[in-house]
């Protein structure tokens, strides 16, 4: 088990975490997922993007054979693997969001049934620490016109300045179906977009490519579901919208099952009821509100600013159109990490302390800065 012990630490040096327990459930995870060589070739890896021919030269070893094996694991959901700037490249990658999710083709009962054990754990960590790993992204009907709406608040726009899409099954959904817990709502509702063209051509095979008109399509699907939208807490550099039922999906389970406010962070707004036109007919109450935010008490039915997430599931369908997504008071809106790396070297800080923080990612960014020109490399034999 020692180079699952290792691996788990190196996971643990993310700032999302991955952290020990003292059954050693996370080790099972990683012996399920990964195999021992694959595991010491993981190890070896950055946690920043590199090319196929830059690793094979950092390691000595031959470029078709480095190539081979992260194909391979890029395969297997075992790393990152994706285009930029034109070149495919690969990388260290956290265990949420990244191994965990890339597990779809894998999912079995004894998959699940480790993460179910690992969970709280888990979210614990992801919970304690600031700024948060997602956040919400409204609904797009209902955002009002004097509001000023920016591109973070609306998945519309994130959907609009991409160039590739694509659309896979719910691993939170396939999860529970595996532990015989199935959910009615449609399991293929995760998109992942990128500002590439031809982004996902050697992605692995789960999933689907789409166009933007489908995505698009699949958005307002999962908003009649009464789905909530949510992505990464950032402002730019948004790769993926899920789209989460509170009965399976691990962001809004963590806020009702394991209070973990720091894995999910509401929108800036918040939901408001017209009383003149609701008929209180119970139907955002009961059907929509995936929160418990919304109570009827003395015939009216009331918000509970405290619980709602501001995702509009509650304003889709509503049959006097009586709801509506309102502003909340500038006090309690909050404003996202501008993108990957300040989310990145900010949640360290908070995890592992301002000096340790700037030494690991000051050693990230200079290899971050590296690797910009491996896209001009030949394939040659490392040297």
């Amino acid at each position: 088990m020692e180079v699952y012990e290792r691996l788990a630490r190196r996971l643990d040096q993310f700032p999302q975490g991955f952290p020990a327990t003292p059954n050693g459930v996370e080790l099972r995870i990683l012996k399920k997922i990964f195999s021992p060589e694959d595991a010491q070739l993981a190890l070896k890896l950055k946690m920043v993007p590199e090319t196929a021919s830059a690793i094979a030269r950092r390691l000595r070893r031959p470029r078709e054979e480095i190539q081979a094996a992260l194909a391979r694991m890029a395969a297997r959901g075992q790393i990152y693997s994706f285009r930029m700037r034109g070149v495919q490249r690969y990388m260290l990658a956290p265990f949420v969001v990244g191994i965990w999710e890339f597990q779809l083709p894998h999912m079995d009962a004894e998959l699940a049934s480790l993460f179910e054990e690992y969970a709280p754990t888990l979210l614990a960590t992801l919970a304690s620490t600031s700024p948060a790993l997602a956040r919400v992204v409204p609904v797009n009907k209902t955002l009002p016109v004097r509001a000023e709406v920016l591109p973070w608040e609306n998945v519309a726009q994130l959907i609009s300045r991409a160039r590739s899409f694509r659309v896979m099954k719910c691993i939170c959904r396939t999860e529970q179906g595996a532990l015989g817990k199935p959910c009615s709502h449609p399991r293929e509702t995760c998109l992942a977009f990128s500002p590439e063209e031809n982004a996902y051509a050697e992605f692995p095979t789960w999933g689907r490519t789409i166009t933007r008109e489908e995505a698009l399509a699949i958005l307002s699907q999962v908003e009649h579901e009464g789905l909530v939208h949510c992505t990464y807490n950032l402002q730019r550099q948004n790769m993926f919208v899920c789209n989460c039922c509170s009965c399976c999906c691990g962001f809004l389970r963590s806020l009702r099952e394991f209070s973990a406010p720091h894995l999910l962070v509401r929108s800036n707004y918040v939901a408001s009821v017209d009383g003149d036109r609701c008929a209180v007919c119970g139907y955002c109450i009961h059907s929509r509100c995936p929160m418990q935010a919304m109570v009827e008490r003395d015939g009216v039915v009331h918000v509970l600013p405290q619980r709602c997430i501001g995702c509009g599931v509650c304003t889709v369908d509503c049959p006097a159109d009586a709801v509506s997504l309102v502003p909340r008071p500038p006090t309690e809106a909050s404003l996202p990490p501008r993108n990957l790396v300040s989310w990145s070297f900010s949640r360290a800080v908070h995890r592992f302390g301002p000096l340790r923080a700037a030494v690991q990612f000051g050693g990230l960014a200079l290899d971050a800065l590296r690797s910009r020109h491996d896209g001009d490399d030949d394939g040659s034999t490392p040297r």
